[in-house]
């Protein structure tokens, strides 16, 4: 595997990310636990994304969502992702955590897919409205104050409704500092290959800032193929690192010139599984309720492995630390790592419908009928 000449600087405003590597932030996944344990395999290096926070219940002090933006004292810097539709709750948010000092970075989501979000006219739904994404956009950086606000996004919603350009150009002139495109559209969601000349095209398009790229890097060698191939300035990492934390230790290696791949046995993967088991369930406060999060995760650690369904399956009902450790010890652990383990993981469905508002593609412009109503209540998945 071939490295990059050097390795590459990311600034996000005051903010040097050396290597250029981001988590994705993934609903219902890159919680605090999650969190703290991809940046324990980076060496701290990288930056590590909350999962969605949705502005509505941010200002309102959702209990869920004080949670959600809780940060363990060595994140830095702490990072967070906003999702909004009404350009007023948006500005409010931002205010709240500068005034509050709750985080040093805010992203803003316009590219989640799932319906949710599109019916609402939010996610990579909103960028089609060119004045609300601008309008939205000067809230944000004009009461962010010194914090840097990025945008994460998509192509578009379909192929016939591309806007990721437009919306490059409209985050320049409104003075956001970087912009992570994931090389999809909204009806691809999460099937077929990520086109990545699409990144290539907005890094053109917008050379006065970063411009970092998502999809499809199931390894470090994606990560640097995608750096040569787009000219892009960092990496964005999501479903690729679903069941790898040490993915990041990875892409460290790779971008550093290393080479050193993490290539786990089973029994040092179960090591790692009981551990974010039992990170949930003490930053839950709860172990069973930590478990029970945690059964989400078990497919994706033990993808490639000998592992039978049946044992799967139990795995997948563990309600206590001893009762997961219990199942695991049943397991040949001396299992290598499996050639063909690393690929896809979490959702692949795509050409699918996009849920939107009534009318939404009637003009690229008019914002009419978007409102505060719009705004989610509660964040995360």
């Amino acid at each position: 595997m071939t490295t990059l000449a050097q390795t590459p600087t990311l600034s996000i405003g005051p903010h040097a990310v050396q290597p250029p590597v981001v988590l994705a932030p993934m609903a219902g996944i890159t919680n605090a636990p999650f969190r703290t344990l991809c940046r324990e395999f980076s060496g701290g290096k990288g930056l590590f994304v909350s999962e969605m926070i949705t502005t509505r219940a941010l200002v309102e002090r959702n209990e869920k969502t004080m949670q959600l933006i809780h940060f363990d004292a060595s994140e830095r810097p702490r990072s967070i992702q906003l999702y909004g539709v009404d350009p007023v709750t948006v500005g409010k948010a931002v205010r709240m955590i500068v005034d509050e000092d709750l985080a040093d970075h805010i992203d803003l989501n316009f590219g989640c897919p799932v319906p949710k979000v599109t019916r609402k006219g939010g996610g990579s739904a909103l960028p089609y409205k060119r004045n609300l994404l601008r309008a939205i956009l000067g809230e944000a950086v004009g009461n962010a104050g010194d914090l840097p606000v990025t945008m994460k996004m998509r192509k578009g919603i379909d192929d016939d409704h591309l806007t990721y350009l437009d919306a490059g150009r409209i985050a320049v002139e409104e003075g956001v500092t970087a912009i992570a495109l994931h090389g999809r559209t909204a009806a691809q969601h999460y099937g077929g290959t990520a086109d990545w000349d699409a990144i290539a095209r907005l890094k053109d398009h917008v050379p006065e800032i970063p411009v970092l790229g998502n999809g499809d890097i199931w390894s470090a060698g994606d990560a640097l193929r995608m750096m040569r191939e787009t000219g892009c300035d960092g990496v964005v990492v999501g479903r690729g690192c679903l069941g790898r934390p040490w993915l990041f230790g990875d892409l460290v290696g790779a971008f550093e010139g290393s080479g050193a791949w993490a290539r786990p046995s089973l029994r040092e993967v179960a090591e790692v599984m009981v551990r974010h088991a039992r990170l949930l369930g003490e930053w839950i406060g709860d172990e069973s309720r930590g478990v029970i999060d945690f059964r989400k995760h078990v497919a994706w650690y033990l993808k490639g492995f000998a592992v039978g369904s049946e044992m799967r399956k139990r795995l997948a009902v563990t309600s206590s630390l001893e009762e997961l450790r219990a199942q695991l010890s049943t397991l040949d652990l001396e299992q290598p790592w499996p050639s063909g383990a690393d690929g896809p993981r979490g959702r692949t469905s795509g050409n699918n419908r996009v849920v939107l508002p009534d009318g939404w593609l009637k003009d690229p412009y008019d914002c009419a009928g978007v409102s505060e109503d719009a705004e989610l209540d509660t964040s995360g998945g």
